[in-house]
């Protein structure tokens, strides 16, 4: 059976094109230019054809609640691991244990196996040093240093209400300082947000074309940036900084069930993880065993927020009209 993988860019009605018969279908929320790379890697190494359908977290989730009755894809692959939790409960995934599960420790892994981690990433602050030199702007430091009046209109961030991304800032914010605190932060930053991207990886594709000069999502798209040559200083916030954990799940009436657990067996293992890695996706590795490569800082190197995912899937509706209200209807 020849190799290939289906691609589409599922933007806005996210219209489903022909595929190859029986190919394993994966809701991706990673980024397209990654996400091919790594399910490219796995149909090479298993012969399992692959279409694809990008999504972010939120509407993702949304999509597969809404297919529910009758599912059209067989894995969520890529989204923060309380989004995982929050489709879990909701009865929209199925339960593997991985064969690798032993392998990984407990935070990369629910226990029942209706998720396994692919990759864990700290939020960062991408800066582009040349703008802010020429508006003899400092660069930040800090989350309080964003608040600077000389960044007004310069930030770009994703909206917490289609970004998981985006999200995990609220849970860091409300982690370090409490909720309310939080919130007041947000509100104070408002004026400095150029805008809310949909997507949680468009501010650093914004941040390499010079449209804003100061962005923020996780880090591996100002890791790359910076890795490329561009004039692009990767910061990590001194007060600290949450993380996600990505994760993949089988979703509940697969199709290609099989397949399904062979991509997160295969994404789980030592080559998956090696896979995942070698083109310096800048993805940090769920497995000791596994080096991220040369320049790319490990996770005891960041001055990291933990919060608990059950909490973080728990709250997401209630954090996210909150911010909704108070952000943007101020």
């Amino acid at each position: 059976m020849k190799k290939n993988i289906a691609i589409i860019a599922a933007l806005m009605a996210g219209t489903m094109m022909a595929s190859p018969a029986h190919a394993l279908v994966v809701y991706t929320s990673v980024d397209e230019e990654n996400a091919t790379r790594i399910l490219g890697a796995f149909t090479e190494a298993t012969g399992i054809d692959v279409q694809m359908v990008f999504l972010s977290s939120g509407p993702a989730l949304s999509r597969i609640e809404a297919e529910s009755a009758r599912p059209q894809a067989d894995v969520w692959f890529g989204a923060p691991s309380e989004n995982h939790i929050l489709a879990q409960e909701r009865g929209l995934t199925q339960a593997y244990v991985s064969a690798n599960a032993d392998d990984l420790d407990e935070m990369f892994r629910d226990p029942d196996g209706y998720w396994h981690a692919i990759y864990t990433n700290p939020l960062a602050l991408g800066a582009r040093t040349d703008i802010l030199e020429e508006r003899g702007a400092p660069i930040p430091a800090s989350w309080e240093d964003l608040l600077n009046p000389a960044y007004a209109g310069l930030i770009q961030m994703p909206s917490p209400q289609s970004s998981g991304t985006a999200y995990a800032v609220i849970l860091t914010l409300a982690e370090l300082w409490g909720e309310d605190r939080a919130y007041e932060y947000m509100r104070d930053l408002n004026p400095n947000i150029q805008t809310y991207t949909q997507s949680g990886t468009a501010p650093s594709g914004a941040l390499g074309v010079g449209e804003t000069p100061i962005a923020l999502q996780f880090s591996p798209g100002f890791l790359k940036l910076a890795d490329e040559g561009f004039p692009v200083e990767v910061i990590f916030p001194s007060e600290g900084v949450g993380y996600e954990v990505a994760a993949v799940s089988i979703l509940e009436g697969a199709a290609n069930l099989d397949d399904a657990q062979s991509l997160v067996d295969w994404i789980t293992s030592v080559e998956g993880q090696t896979q995942l890695t070698a083109n310096r996706t800048y993805f940090l590795p769920i497995r000791a065993d596994v080096s991220a490569g040369e320049g790319i800082p490990t996770l005891d190197e960041i001055n990291l927020v933990s919060y608990d995912p059950a909490y973080a899937s728990d709250n997401r509706e209630r954090l996210v009209d909150r911010w909704a209200d108070e952000v943007l209807g101020q």
